[in-house]
């Protein structure tokens, strides 16, 4: 671990000082969280949540409208529409669509296999929890499990058949999970797991959000070097696990919580790859971070 125990009560009350700083909220129509936030059902939520973190990746300003699109065919109760899904209807639906490296047949299988895990399962929070039953609570294997069970519900036969070629499924989908940092997977899983709050749903009750990782992208990694919650410089599992260790002896039972805002913090150019002093003068974090405290002398 990264993070000793003393220096961990150091960094506390910087971190929550921090999170009081400003509004966060404010930060939600810059983030694809907005879109399962739209629902009241918690089927419908936890469906909007996972077509939102499926295509969250590159320019948030192009794949929203992508995002945007796809809910807003699916209608009002996108659980109950694609719970009755055939693979017509996603052909009819999806005709055209291409996002960077997915095509209609990749949104195809995530959308039938929803559908199929809701008529299976009754949930996808229920498959999840399947997944760490029969992996004894590995988190790793409950996510493998999860988009694994996600894509087996889908005839892909028929798909191929009907829409062409899979191309980024992986990406989109991945299975086998490997070592990578899996970001949009858990970033998913903490909309679902962490509150209601300001910011995340909450609606999956039965997932502890003490079990959570954190999504690493290239602003948390950096952002955590600089605070000594890692020391890797990787995108890796390994870095997420490092990084939530070093948060979990801040809060055991939502390490996560503090994901949000370090986020937005660096997406926003508040805190940008290359230094600016009048931002970091003005930094509640200053103190504890490496750039912070060099420029401050």
């Amino acid at each position: 671990m990264a993070l000793s125990k003393q220096r961990a009560e150091q960094l506390r009350p910087l971190l929550d000082a921090f999170l009081r700083s400003r509004d966060w909220g404010e930060r939600i129509g810059f983030d694809p969280v907005e879109f399962p936030r739209r629902y009241k059902n918690p089927r419908d939520v936890e469906v909007a949540g996972l077509v939102a973190a499926g295509l969250a990746y590159g320019r948030a300003q192009l794949f929203k409208p992508k995002i945007d699109g796809i809910l807003r065919a699916l209608g009002p109760a996108p659980a109950k529409r694609l719970s009755q899904w055939s693979v017509d209807d996603a052909a009819e639906t999806l005709d055209g669509f291409v996002y960077r490296f997915n095509v209609p047949a990749d949104l195809a299988v995530l959308l039938l296999g929803i559908g199929g895990v809701l008529r299976t399962h009754g949930s996808l929070e229920q498959l999840f929890l399947n997944g760490l039953k029969a992996r004894d609570g590995n988190w790793h294997g409950a996510l493998a499990h999860f988009t694994q069970g996600v894509r087996a519900e889908a005839p892909l036969p028929r798909i191929r058949a009907r829409l062409g070629q899979t191309r980024g499924l992986a990406h989109l989908l991945p299975h086998p999970l490997g070592g990578g940092a899996a970001k949009r997977l858990h970033l998913y899983l903490r909309w679902m797991v962490r509150g209601p709050d300001a910011v995340d749903v909450g609606v999956w009750k039965s997932v502890p959000a003490s079990q959570l990782l954190i999504p690493v992208d290239t602003h948390i990694a950096r952002i955590s070097k600089l605070l000594g919650l890692t020391r890797r410089n990787d995108l890796s599992w390994r870095t997420a696990e490092e990084v939530t260790a070093g948060l979990r002896l801040l809060d055991a039972a939502d390490p996560t919580r503090y994901d949000f805002a370090l986020c937005h913090y660096g997406m926003s150019g508040v805190c940008p790859v290359v230094p600016v002093r009048a931002n970091c003068e003005q930094c509640v974090l200053r103190s504890a971070c490496r750039v912070g405290r060099r420029l401050g002398r």
